[in-house]
């Protein structure tokens, strides 16, 4: 009896490094940054023409807001974002997964994808202007090509690592090529391709600003280079916080897409 009573019970340990949620973390962060951004200001830490107060830059604002500008800078940069990204996610889709699935998709196209992805997209926009012209192609293109790269990438690596032996056990079942990529294949591949949906949109959002400074009146970019070329640190500020929301907006939607397409694991 006094053996069995120092016996204590073992903890569970098979979890599986299920990551947890602490919404309030996240609010807290934020609270700090912006509280500690607030007093550097108003002890003049940070000197207002080069890094102003975050109430001057929610005036600002608040400010773009009552002049109807918000939503015409919005809308034009979503706009060109959304089919940039939708223009190069797919063409880098189709081209990443031909790579992992097939040898010669694969040999030639592995060199290439390696000796074009490290150029700088935006060194290419005086060469998109002109072929596609100054107006909206342009932009397109610039985004899109930014994004095919990294997709291609990433999907062809995610199509790459699925175990073979997931592979192996559908043949054995006799299960047709095409039923093996479309329920063994794209399913293992997924959550390395929706990772890599970041790092795209990411891109995405950079290459826009880039492109929205040249020929463009609106547009987040566009606001961004004009607040800078009269000092207006608050609207150059504020833009740049238009620009995080929009990048939080779409980790959002795509966190919403993970939860979806991924609640099978």
């Amino acid at each position: 009896m006094a053996l069995e009573s120092n016996h204590k019970a073992v903890a569970f340990r098979g979890g599986g490094f299920v990551p947890g949620v602490k919404r309030w973390a996240p609010w807290l962060a934020f609270a700090v940054i912006i509280a500690l951004w607030e007093v550097a200001s108003l002890t003049r830490l940070l000197p207002a023409l080069f890094m102003p107060a975050p109430h001057e830059v929610i005036a600002a604002l608040r400010d773009l807001l009552a002049s109807g500008k918000f939503a015409a800078h919005i809308s034009a940069s979503l706009q060109r974002v959304l089919v940039g990204w939708l223009i190069g996610t797919s063409t880098g889709l189709v081209v990443g997964f031909l790579m992992g699935v097939f040898t010669l998709a694969r040999s030639v196209g592995l060199p290439v994808v390696s000796a074009l992805f490290p150029i700088p997209k935006i060194a290419l926009l005086p060469l998109l202007i002109l072929w596609f012209g100054i107006g909206e192609p342009s932009k397109y293109a610039t985004i899109a090509l930014g994004v095919f790269f990294p997709t291609v990438v990433s999907t062809f690596s995610a199509v790459d690592n699925v175990p073979r032996n997931l592979i192996r056990m559908a043949q054995s079942f006799g299960l047709s090529t095409s039923s093996i990529i479309f329920k063994v294949v794209f399913p293992g591949a997924l959550p390395g391709i929706l990772a890599g949906f970041r790092i795209s949109s990411s891109i995405a959002l950079i290459l826009l600003v880039s492109a929205e400074m040249i020929g463009t009146q609106v547009g987040i970019g566009a606001f961004i280079l004009g607040a800078g070329n009269l000092m207006q640190t608050d609207q150059l500020v504020a833009g740049v916080v238009l620009l995080s929301l929009l990048g939080l907006s779409i980790s959002a939607l795509l966190t919403a897409a993970e939860k979806f397409l991924l609640r099978w694991r």
